[in-house]
């Protein structure tokens, strides 16, 4: 016979996190800010074309948080599309991750102001490779159409995340079922706004950085890593809210077991994109694409592919495979922090 579970108290679960998040951001805004200006001191005073080495760093960490919540976004928009029912216990955590977006647009301004130390194009030069590739791009890497798009992408994904977050927030109060059914009927619409957005955002900010490059694969494997991402750090998130007092009786094993077979699928998903990606483009071995990766095999770089190989993919798939792992809280925040590392090693 099946365990009938004791009714939730709304009033001691329905609860705000305020305390706790003031003293999250506070800690995380001070050590931000001591951060960017000991590295603006150290790239403008010791290092060597610092402020280059900066703006490079400055947006592989940008890219880290905005997969996160983009993956967020992700989630959301997808369980209304599907109209699943166990993640509403856990779907709070996505639409906050998701309106982080907003502020990530305004941190996205230094890359945007720094687009002239990375990119090889705003100065016209073609580069080391493939320069005949290159006149047919002009006319999409031209500057100002380069930020026209980034501005048209964060203004998409602030409005879906804002779109989301309120409504939900809205149906709390009002307790108004009407507010599903319009979360869900901009499901479709929203889900191929965020495709579109997010492959030509990974191809304008990341691909572009080797502009005579080209792979149709490759926004697929930034997106892999935002699925992983979120999913990690969702599952980091629920152990340490509960840690804390919160949700102890709406998250259960159930929402830890359903969380960990979504992170182990897209784990498999991500290593499966990513070698299709890697065995075409050695297989077809045409120099326009093969020296791409040429370039992260050697100096040192094949390490880190090693690294992902087998930190990214081979242990963690085994350390998720059991059953008892995924439905163990703690069990699983580790495998969630530890992919969350992971995936800045990828990025």
């Amino acid at each position: 016979m099946a365990h009938e579970r004791e009714p939730i108290d709304i009033r001691t679960e329905n609860r705000r996190a305020d305390p706790l998040l003031r003293k999250v951001v506070g800690l995380g805004v001070a050590a931000g800010l001591v951060g960017l200006l000991g590295a603006f001191a150290y790239s403008a005073v010791v290092q060597k074309d610092g402020m280059r080495h900066l703006a490079f760093t400055y947006l592989v960490s940008f890219w880290y948080f905005l997969t996160l919540s983009l993956g967020a976004l992700y989630f959301v928009v997808m369980h209304h599309l599907t109209r699943a029912g166990w993640s509403v216990a856990v779907r709070r955590i996505a639409e906050v991750a998701a309106w982080a977006l907003p502020l990530l647009a305004v941190l996205a301004l230094p890359v945007l102001a720094w687009h002239g130390l990375l990119y090889e194009w705003p100065a016209g030069a073609a580069g080391t490779h493939g320069e005949e590739v290159m006149p047919l791009k002009a006319w999409y890497l031209r500057t100002p159409f380069f930020l026209l798009r980034c501005v048209g992408y964060f203004a998409i994904w602030g409005f879906l995340a804002r779109y989301y977050y309120r409504h939900s927030v809205a149906q709390d109060a009002t307790g108004d079922p009407r507010e599903t059914l319009r979360r869900e009927r901009l499901g479709p619409t929203a889900m191929i706004l965020f495709a579109f957005t997010l492959t030509f955002a990974a191809i304008d900010m990341l691909m572009a950085l080797t502009p005579a490059w080209y792979s149709t694969m490759f926004a697929v494997c930034i997106f892999a890593g935002c699925a992983v991402g979120f999913l990690a750090f969702l599952a980091v998130t629920c152990a340490w809210l509960q840690g804390r007092g919160y949700l102890r009786n709406v998250i259960t094993a159930e929402h830890y077991h359903d969380i960990g077979k979504l992170l182990l699928s897209y784990l498999i998903f991500w290593a499966y994109v990513e070698y299709s990606q890697y065995m075409l483009i050695w297989y077809a071995n045409i120099p326009e694409e093969a020296f791409w990766y040429r370039m992260r095999l050697t100096g040192g770089w094949g390490w880190v592919g090693l690294a992902l190989v087998f930190g990214h993919f081979a242990i963690p798939f085994f350390g998720l495979l059991s059953r008892r792992v995924k439905r163990t809280k703690g069990a699983l925040a580790f495998w969630g922090a530890w992919m969350l590392a992971m995936h800045y090693v990828d990025l």
